[in-house]
């Protein structure tokens, strides 16, 4: 079975390192409970109960760090991602960092972008490393074949989406769900992305990995700095 021992995912620096529910229970209804419950704080209170009635309780994650792997699924942007839809959001992360930087560099680059007084601006950034020991459906190299599957425009994400529920929540109770894709980067030339569809095929703990800092100028143009000596 394939075995990515070491992919990276970058969050914003602003979360926290261990979630409130990692160590209070290992009872998945406990926890589905909980999370229902923080929902209720937030403005996204009925997405985010939506999604988590998504997750079948054998699917949730339970241990050391789970909340971080949660939130991938449960405060996912409302357009989703390449391979999720709104409904549900997903584990993204790359094989390489160079790839994650390049990713999570352009999407922040283009959000910034909406907005007329974005830069100057700078982000911090925390490197989550994860251990996946789970088939994936292999659609690298194959971008004549997929085209629909490598858009170059988020906004035009409808067709990959649609391919990919098709692996995730398959119609027939036969067929089982799919744990993910790996597939080929279009922000960084070589590189290469996972989405992983249930949290449960990511294996705890999540390693906290190196701090960076993206930083725009007043035109836009920007640079990544690796932190270093930093108090977390």
């Amino acid at each position: 079975m394939p075995n990515w021992k070491k992919t990276h995912r970058l969050i914003s620096g602003n979360y926290p390192p261990i979630g409130i529910f990692d160590d209070l229970t290992e009872d998945s209804e406990e926890l589905r409970v909980g999370f229902i419950l923080e929902a209720m704080t937030n403005d996204r209170h009925l997405l985010l109960q939506s999604r988590i009635n998504l997750i079948p309780d054998n699917e949730i994650a339970i241990g050391s760090t789970a909340s971080i792997v949660m939130a991938a699924f449960l405060h996912a942007d409302e357009k989703g991602g390449r391979f999720s839809s709104g409904k549900l959001g997903a584990w993204y992360g790359s094989l390489e960092i160079e790839t994650a930087l390049a990713e999570t560099c352009y999407h922040s680059d283009r959000r910034l972008s909406l907005s007329e007084d974005a830069f100057p601006s700078r982000i911090r950034m925390r490197e989550l490393i994860a251990n996946v020991d789970q088939q994936l459906i292999d659609i690298r190299n194959r971008q004549t074949d997929f085209p629909e599957l490598y858009q170059l425009d988020p906004d035009r994400y409808q067709g990959s989406q649609e391919w990919a529920d098709e692996f995730r929540w398959p119609k027939t109770a036969e067929k089982p769900s799919e744990n993910g894709i790996v597939y080929n980067s279009i922000r960084k030339k070589n590189g290469f992305n996972i989405c992983i569809f249930w949290p449960t095929r990511i294996n705890l703990p999540i390693n906290q990995g190196d701090h960076y800092e993206y930083n725009w100028d007043k035109f836009g143009k920007s640079r990544i700095l690796k932190l270093t000596n930093m108090d977390v």
